[in-house]
């Protein structure tokens, strides 16, 4: 098969020990993704985290560094890059027209201790995230996100 690649800008942002992500709900039950989407051409990767932080949730975020690197070879008909960037809160966006993704019912922010409990995905981020947050060693590239740990 040859598809095409696509980037796309994740946000791990973090504030009081807990995460911010996306909540969402299918036929499968709910279930959380980190805010961030597909890189525009002519845009870079750090003005898309901030474009679809924006548009998704109305924050104001600065991203700092990537810190996660994951693939998805399998679900869509292109193959996806998620480069995850830790970002830096700055404030909510007052009157911003969000643009919500499918199946969005909100945001929340997640507690980091809790995360492999939570239904979070990639689920490969989870452990990684933890380990981040613990300033304990973690590893950037994740592989296929549909690979088991």
């Amino acid at each position: 098969m040859n598809r095409q690649i696509r980037n796309s800008a994740k946000a791990l942002i973090i504030k009081d020990g807990k995460m911010l992500a996306i909540r969402l709900r299918d036929e499968d039950g709910e279930f959380y993704l980190m805010p961030g989407g597909g890189q525009n051409s002519e845009e870079l990767l750090h003005e898309t985290v901030k474009r679809e932080v924006a548009e998704e949730i109305g924050i104001l975020v600065e991203p700092k560094e990537l810190v996660f690197a994951i693939e998805c070879l399998n679900e869509e008909s292109y193959h996806r890059v998620d480069l995850v960037f830790l970002c830096k809160y700055i404030k909510n966006i007052d009157n911003n027209e969000l643009h919500e993704d499918k199946n969005q019912i909100g945001f929340e922010w997640l507690p980091i201790i809790r995360l492999k409990e939570i239904p979070l995905y990639p689920k490969k981020l989870r452990t990684q995230i933890m380990q981040l947050y613990k300033n304990k060693k973690y590893d950037v590239y994740l592989g296929n996100e549909d690979k088991e740990e």
